[in-house]
C-alpha cells in the first residue's frame, strides 16, 4: 500500500496473522480477554497500546476472532472510549509539536510543507469521523486552539 504524501511504497510493516481463527495456544476465555481490555483501558492505555500489551504479554495475536468484538467496540460498550479518536489525537499532537518547532526555527522552510501535509491529514480524518459521528459535527482543527490543549 502506498503512502499518502510520498512516492515511496511503504512495504515495511508487521504482518497480521494469516488466519482469523482462534489460535490453539490461547487459554483465556473471551470474557477474560474483555476484562483485560477494560483493566488496561482504566490504567490509561490507548487501544493500540492495549493490543500490543495483549500480543506481547498474553500471546493474543488478534482480539476480534476470539471475542467477536474489536478493542474499540469493547471500550464503547463499557463507556471507556476516549472523546477524541487515537489517530486523530496523535496527528494533532504532531502538528502542534511541529508548530512549536517552526516558531523557534523560522528559517526551516522544509517543515512548513510538512506542517501543511499533516494539517491536510487532520482535516481528512476529521471529515471521516464527523461522518460516522465519532466527533461532534462542529469540531474544527485550528492551529491556535490546538496549541492550547
Amino acid at each position: 500500500m502506498g503512502r499518502l504524501h510520498t512516492h515511496r511504497h511503504g512495504k515495511s510493516h508487521s504482518i497480521r496473522p494469516a488466519t482469523l481463527r482462534t489460535p490453539s495456544w490461547i487459554t483465556l476465555s473471551p470474557k477474560e480477554i474483555e476484562e483485560l481490555v477494560i483493566k488496561y483501558s482504566k490504567d490509561g492505555l490507548t487501544p493500540s497500546q492495549i493490543g500490543l500489551k495483549l500480543r506481547d504479554q498474553h500471546s493474543i495475536p488478534l482480539i476480534k476472532p476470539i471475542t467477536k468484538k474489536s478493542v474499540g467496540k469493547i471500550l464503547k460498550e463499557n463507556d471507556l472510549q476516549a472523546e477524541m479518536p487515537e489517530d486523530l489525537d496523535n496527528i494533532v499532537k504532531k502538528a502542534v509539536g511541529l508548530q512549536k518547532h517552526l516558531k523557534t526555527n523560522r528559517g526551516d522552510n522544509r517543515n512548513v510543507r510538512s506542517l501543511e501535509l499533516i494539517e491536510a491529514k487532520v482535516h481528512r480524518l476529521s471529515v471521516y469521523y464527523k461522518r460516522i459521528d465519532r466527533i461532534p459535527q462542529n469540531w474544527k482543527y485550528k492551529s491556535v486552539v490546538a496549541q492550547l490543549e
